[in-house]
């Protein structure tokens, strides 16, 4: 719900770090390590129906990657990298941070005993048939991590999404998935907003949340553009998808990805 008098931008912004500082998801403080034990490499960006975007990617050793993101909007740039992203990051006053926690070790100990996750496999392992034969006390998507959040809002005037994401364990140093580059992970136009969670490079191949914008201008309820969205990748493909136009908000998602909707309300 967004308050009297607070733009979308501002909304997407704070849900979102409140979802970053919650180590139960996979952003910021929940994010994930990688296979060298050491290493988190964090992804963010937001975008407004104004035509502004920015976003960061491989950042390191910040708490809220999605406010460094913000304060890019300064900037003639859309999109800072790397260490040119940390040190901006401490040009703009944002502290050391080191979002290392047990259960992101936690995590790594038990992705690794199962195998390397690659291309939707761990090992040998679907991972439909490993969810159903997972014999760990913790839960198969603890174990894994949660997804990359976002959020969406609408304030009578302007739309607005933003996304932060820890990435995923078995990956190189530096990959970047669909978080930071618009129109894959996000987009936000005069029609509505969207994000999206999920397998990240499908979701960046496919171009999904400028193609699930398309749809919404194309006279789709909310509901109708999840739906499609959900059904233009392969089923064996993790995604999540919430989108909000001037009349509504839908989302889903399929293999038990979590969202949360809030209903929409513009200022009086």
């Amino acid at each position: 719900m967004i308050a009297r008098h607070e733009n979308a931008l501002d909304a997407v912004i704070a849900a979102t770090q409140i979802l970053e500082d919650d180590e139960r998801f996979n952003a910021g403080t929940g994010s994930n390590l990688r296979l060298d034990g050491t290493t988190i490499q964090m992804d963010a960006s937001c975008m407004t129906s104004d035509g502004d975007f920015a976003a960061v990617a491989a950042i390191e050793r910040v708490r809220n990657p999605v406010a460094v993101a913000l304060r890019l909007l300064d900037t003639p740039h859309v999109l800072l990298v790397g260490d040119g992203a940390t040190t901006f990051a401490r040009r703009c006053d944002f502290d050391e941070y080191d979002p290392t926690t047990y259960r992101a070790k936690e995590r790594l100990r038990q992705v690794l005993a199962t195998g390397s996750q690659v291309g939707g496999q761990l090992g040998e392992w679907s991972r439909a048939d490993l969810e159903r034969a997972w014999n760990f006390e913790t839960p198969l998507r603890e174990a894994l991590g949660s997804d990359t959040v976002g959020s969406v809002a609408w304030d009578g005037q302007t739309f607005a999404a933003a996304l932060s994401s820890g990435g995923t364990t078995t990956v190189l140093r530096g990959r970047v998935g669909d978080v930071p580059l618009p129109g894959c992970g996000l987009y936000a136009g005069k029609a509505g907003a969207i994000a999206t969670t999920g397998d990240g490079e499908h979701i960046a191949r496919s171009l999904l949340a400028y193609r699930a914008y398309v749809e919404l201008e194309r006279s789709r309820s909310p509901q109708q553009t999840v739906d499609w969205a959900l059904s233009e990748l392969p089923e064996s493909v993790d995604v999540g998808i919430i989108v909000v136009n001037h009349t509504g908000f839908a989302g889903g998602a399929r293999h038990g990805m979590a969202w949360h909707g809030q209903g929409i309300q513009a200022p009086t």
